[in-house]
């Protein structure tokens, strides 16, 4: 089992400690209802991830950031094959604030270009029962949010839940036969600032309940 670095690479939580100190036997996996009551109450603190998957989620970020210099660089290079920064003709840009890196994007309205944005699954999902799939949408364009913890503006939360139905809610209404109510199968969060062990890319995250990996594949495109 990875040892807890003794500078983790991103910041800890209390609840992270206590996962740290569960077995896997002990954890409680995150169920449908669970995870609605969670995002309903934006209680997003509250999601984890099996103890086993935190210390090895920990041991990679800190390999990671030693290898690429910083977990966005890996996740540009690597996962989502953009070459930033990259600043052609017909781009905008952004600065990342933390990162300083910038980050460019043909639309300054987040979702409006399909080459601004990327759907790709997690590759370290939260501790989730069976049929649950873990997506995140990894987009060049910044999403406004509030000053101090970073949670999201009305206008934005209306933007993703557009997005979010147009690109998942209405392809599960193509199939009213396994999907006769679609909206029960999705649902999304965005982490704010303080929650995000990736804060240098903005992402929104994506969780369907039992869609089949054709469906998946679509989506993902990988």
């Amino acid at each position: 089992m990875p040892e807890v670095p003794a500078v983790p690479a991103f910041n800890l939580t209390e609840l992270d400690y206590k996962l740290l100190a569960m077995t896997d036997e002990e954890f409680i996996y995150h169920d449908w209802e669970d995870l609605k009551s969670i995002i309903a109450r934006n209680d997003l603190g509250a999601l984890k991830r099996k103890p086993s998957d935190l210390r090895r989620y920990l041991a990679w970020t800190q390999e990671t950031k030693t290898q690429y210099g910083t977990i966005m660089n890996y996740i540009c290079q690597q996962r989502l094959k953009w070459h930033l920064p990259v600043n052609t003709g017909g781009t905008e840009s952004a600065v990342d604030q933390q990162s300083g890196t910038l980050v460019t994007f043909k639309n300054p309205r987040p979702f409006a270009d399909p080459e601004d944005y990327k759907i790709l699954r997690n590759d370290w999902p939260y501790g989730l029962t069976p049929g649950i799939s873990h997506l995140v949408v990894w987009l060049r364009t910044p999403i406004p949010v509030q000053s101090g913890e970073g949670h999201l503006t009305d206008e934005s939360r209306a933007m993703i839940n557009g997005f979010v139905r147009k690109t998942f809610v209405d392809r599960l209404a193509k199939d009213p036969q396994n999907f006769s109510d679609p909206d029960s199968h999705v649902l999304w969060f965005k982490n704010w600032v303080g929650l995000q062990s990736v804060r240098a890319l903005e992402h929104v995250h994506i969780l369907v309940r039992d869609v089949p990996e054709d469906i998946l594949f679509e989506w993902i495109n990988e």
